[in-house]
């Protein structure tokens, strides 16, 4: 090994490098690079104890995210409570945590006025006052908000089209901007921009489109084969030219025009391959919550983790919000397990993990400070 030291010399040398690496824990890359790829719910957690589970995963890097939800939010006191609680998860992480929300305004609306946070306008709202600046004005609010909280990830804005005046998840619920694409271009636009603005990633959502389904993903499998227009891509591609947005949250349509395998969008490698070629979209893809009953009732918990990464998702989404058949929620570690066992058996190429890796720390190291 040292061929001209001498062999004290030696002896000693080889003491001092076995001594070393007996003490000095050196992070396993595959271990980190999967956690990155990790977004967890809090389940109904108010505050983080020094030893609770999801703190432990945090210290130790094998999550790379967290998802508020409303019941996250102490009622009596509700914005010092919510400060504390992402403070000391971002504080323990070694990478810049995502600490993420669905916060669209309107129905879905998690700060709400009765805790003490402003109030946000509808997207459907907005466009129909259809101008811009209030637009701006109301997610520059926004932002200032989040950024405040120390959430540093949006799932909004919505850029679904409003095509199916039936349509119970978006349309119904006021969450889209308008029918027509450059009507939701417009207004996304500064919704995007004040979010960057204010140090908050906006994930555009749900591709590839979802405003002109009949069905709700929450309850299970929508085909949108039949109802789904080619403009719905149109705000992804247009908007790109004005914005360089950062990331887009893949939905579970499943539309068999492009996906003969008949997979919901989130597990389809031909429907992001779309988004990626097509629109030339090259930034993080979150999944939808893979907790959601089209995915939850037909594929089960590994083999959706498994097709989802090989479809080429980047942050996998598990809110443990959403009633399952068996109301069974997840921790951070079994989803790494899953990963780690599925690359370890060559089920998930490491090339794929190393890709997704790379994407969220350039969009880490782009919006955040540690």
């Amino acid at each position: 090994m040292f061929p001209f030291m001498p062999k004290c010399l030696l002896f000693f040398t080889v003491l001092l490098l076995k001594t070393v690496s007996a003490y000095t824990q050196v992070p396993d890359s595959l271990t980190i690079k999967i956690g990155q790829m990790i977004m967890i719910g809090l389940d109904d957690r108010k505050a983080v104890m020094n030893n609770s589970t999801i703190l432990n995963e945090v210290k130790k890097g094998i999550v790379g995210g967290v998802i508020l939800f409303e019941k996250n939010i102490d009622r009596t006191n509700p914005k010092n409570r919510l400060v504390q609680l992402t403070g000391i998860l971002r504080e323990n992480a070694t990478i810049p945590l995502f600490v993420a929300i669905d916060e669209e305004g309107g129905k879905v609306h998690r700060l709400k006025s009765k805790y003490g946070f402003p109030s946000m306008p509808s997207a459907a709202y907005l466009g129909k006052i259809d101008n811009a600046d209030t637009t701006l004005f109301f997610n520059r609010r926004l932002a200032s908000t989040l950024s405040s909280l120390g959430i540093n990830v949006n799932f909004a804005p919505t850029v679904d089209l409003a095509i199916n005046p039936n349509n119970r998840v978006i349309v119904k619920n006021g969450r889209s901007y308008g029918k027509s694409y450059d009507q939701v271009v417009k207004h996304a636009y500064p919704a995007i921009k004040a979010h960057q603005e204010g140090g908050v990633v906006a994930v555009l959502k749900h591709y590839p489109g979802h405003g002109s389904s009949t069905g709700d993903t929450h309850l299970g499998l929508v085909d949108v084969t039949k109802s789904w227009r080619e403009e719905e891509l149109l705000p992804y591609s247009l908007l790109l030219e004005k914005v360089n947005y950062d990331a887009v949250m893949v939905g579970h349509m499943v539309n068999k025009k492009w996906a003969e395998d008949l997979l919901p969008a989130t597990l389809s490698k031909k429907t992001i391959n779309k988004l990626r070629v097509e629109v030339g979209f090259n930034g993080v893809l979150f999944s939808d919550d893979m907790q959601m009953q089209a995915i939850s009732n037909h594929y089960g918990l590994e083999a959706s983790v498994v097709m989802a990464i090989n479809a080429g998702i980047d942050v996998l989404v598990f809110g443990n919000n959403v009633p399952t058949t068996n109301n069974a929620h997840v921790t951070a570690t079994q989803i790494h397990d899953i990963i780690k066992r599925a690359v370890l058996d060559n089920k998930i190429s490491r090339q794929k993990i190393d890709d997704a890796y790379t994407r969220i720390m350039t969009l880490k190291n782009k919006r955040f400070k540690k």
